[in-house]
């Protein structure tokens, strides 16, 4: 067993928890100040008002809420319009009410589907798939892919540009944490795999540097007989996944990475037990992650931390300010007034500042900074 730490002995000052997260002087808001995600070095200061206690919030540093689902768009997913992205990372939402006519192939870097809405069938070079709510879709780079969808689809696109996702190191937890990988399922060269193959035009539309080319051949190129190998398409539902959780702690969001790219990471909040131990901390704790992004897609269910968001909305909260639960969400779980969550959300960290596109800000929730504030 490599996982190994020193010894340390951080410093107190005046009236604090000796741990984290639980235990906090009466009367008092925790904030943690941490680096590298909840990986690095922290501190916690105890404050005697909410650290997200303001009453306005003016500047690009604001925190944002949009309702993803309305910027929708249909056609080539490739092509669909960014809503975040920096040089190593692409979010927008794509609209399929009909089966592709084309296969498209990303050559800019690995795209994670995942499914909001819908389900089908997914055809791809290494066979077929069916795919539903809740899926995770995995592209290789240069995969050619379509969906031929059975009910309206909406599914999140998340590119790695020019780097591939990976699976999370699990450490102590061992391999098979969270989900053992036995469960991702791979394309199969089944019978309606073989059906949709034929002597006929297809076109493939490529995209290169955000610029696209077409290739056309006077047959079906997903005409495979076989494959062999450790590369390929993935599926994951999040119901396949079992989180990670204690009675006592409340556990940072990055124990939940689902999957990981050189620059950002992919979670998932499924449903869990709330913590139940008295002294312990119920509602994600207020933190300055001074370096990343954090992105919030909105699946399904009750968000405990946040008032006034539904099903498809984002919330996007720029490095550089202390953020945390709503009052109406904290005042909850002191409370203790639920034992389970039941919501299901797809978080992204993003080590690099992100890009607030024009498509986003046409579906903006105005006000969205000042919903801390108190009422």
């Amino acid at each position: 067993m490599n996982a190994k730490h020193s010894i340390e002995f951080p410093r107190l000052e005046g009236e604090t928890s000796r741990q984290a997260h639980a235990d906090l002087p009466a009367g008092t808001y925790e904030r943690e100040i941490g680096r590298d995600g909840f990986f690095g070095p922290a501190a916690h200061i105890y404050h005697r008002h909410p650290p997200t206690g303001w009453t306005s919030f003016e500047g690009p540093l604001r925190p944002r809420a949009f309702d993803a689902a309305k910027a929708a768009e249909e056609g080539n997913p490739l092509a669909t319009p960014t809503l975040l992205s920096n040089a190593t990372l692409k979010f927008g939402i794509w609209s399929c009410v009909r089966a592709m006519e084309h296969l498209v192939r990303n050559a800019d870097g690995d795209e994670l589907l995942f499914i909001h809405e819908g389900h089908g069938d997914l055809f791809c070079d290494f066979g077929h798939l069916s795919y539903r709510e809740g899926d995770y879709i995995l592209f290789p780079r240069g995969t050619m892919w379509r969906l031929a969808p059975s009910a309206h689809t909406l599914s999140l696109l998340i590119e790695a540009t020019n780097d591939a996702f990976k699976l999370p190191e699990r450490g102590l937890l061992g391999p098979h944490a969270v989900f053992d990988p036995a469960i991702l399922d791979t394309p199969k060269i089944d019978d309606a795999f073989r059906a949709q193959q034929g002597e006929y035009e297809w076109q493939v539309k490529v995209r290169r540097r955000n610029a696209f080319s077409t290739v056309t051949y006077p047959f079906n190129p997903l005409d495979a007989i076989g494959w062999k190998g450790n590369l390929a398409p993935v599926k994951l539902n999040w119901r396949d996944i079992r989180p990670v959780m204690s009675h006592r702690y409340h556990i940072p969001p990055s124990v939940h990475s689902t999957f990981v790219a050189d620059r950002f990471v992919v979670c998932t909040f499924v449903p869990r037990p709330i913590e139940s131990d008295p002294g312990a901390l119920k509602v994600p704790f207020f933190h300055s992650n001074d370096d990343y992004d954090e992105v919030i897609f909105y699946h399904q269910g009750e968000f405990f931390s946040r008032d006034n968001i539904h099903p498809g909305m984002v919330t996007w909260h720029p490095n550089g300010f202390t953020h945390g639960p709503h009052p109406k969400a904290f005042a909850a779980g002191a409370r203790a007034a639920k034992t389970m969550t039941d919501e299901v959300a797809v978080m992204i960290d993003a080590r690099d500042p992100l890009d607030f596109s024009v498509a986003a800000e046409a579906v903006e929730t105005p006000g969205y900074a000042e919903s801390w504030s108190p009422k």
